[in-house]
């Protein structure tokens, strides 16, 4: 009996990883100047092929459609320096959930909210002018929005469980309040009225300590 053809096992190089990994970010950072330049609308995959110098079969196996290359983006320069880890794991957000001192903490939020608006806040302006338009990045802006929301909210029910939330402010309602003041949209307003972000932390820590403190 002949030997049974034992199937061929593919190998990819830890070199070809990084080939592969290196053309996926030269496509990400094409399509940020493009979206930031052009708009969602206007761009097409074939102008972020065009950019990037791939071809668009590259981009559209790598993305398969342009609300996948924005998701991508968003996720690339939210997670940039921890790749894969859930921001509600965060080790920046887990140290400002240690702090015993709630105004500490409050105020360790509003600088890590504010360091994010730094990565990504122009790309929040991109998704939400592109989510009328596409119904992909409409779900994609729910989603963040509903993540975001409830990695703030944390924060409330830390406050809450050490009797420090101020007296009479539930834990949704005080969800409510952290999330506007350090929303995306809340910091773009600040910014195109010309706040610096250091203006914008300060004013962020001050109204939640103010908010939601006994």
């Amino acid at each position: 009996m002949a030997d049974a053809v034992k199937p061929t096992r593919r190998y990819e190089s830890p070199r070809r990883r990084e080939q592969a990994e290196a053309t996926r970010r030269e496509i990400l950072e094409a399509a940020e100047r493009l979206f930031l330049r052009d708009g969602y609308a206007i761009t097409t995959m074939a102008a972020i092929a065009a950019e990037a110098r791939v071809s668009l079969r590259t981009v559209f196996v790598a993305f398969e459609t342009k609300g996948g290359v924005l998701r991508a983006l968003w996720n690339h320069r939210l997670r940039s320096d921890q790749p894969g880890v859930p921001m509600t794991q965060h080790p920046d957000v887990l140290a400002a959930l240690d702090q015993a001192d709630p105004e500490q903490m409050l105020r360790m939020n509003a600088r890590n909210s504010t360091l994010g608006k730094l990565r990504i806040g122009h790309l929040a302006v991109v998704i939400r002018t592109a989510a009328p338009i596409d119904p992909d990045i409409a779900a994609l802006r729910d989603r963040i929005d509903e993540e975001y929301r409830m990695l703030q909210r944390q924060f409330v029910e830390r406050l809450h469980r050490r009797r420090q939330l101020k007296k009479g402010l539930g834990i949704e309602r005080g969800a409510d309040i952290l999330w506007v003041i350090n929303h995306p949209d809340t910091w773009q307003l600040y910014v195109d009225r010309g706040w610096s972000a250091d203006e914008y932390e300060r004013w962020a820590g001050d109204a939640a300590v103010r908010e939601l403190l006994r």
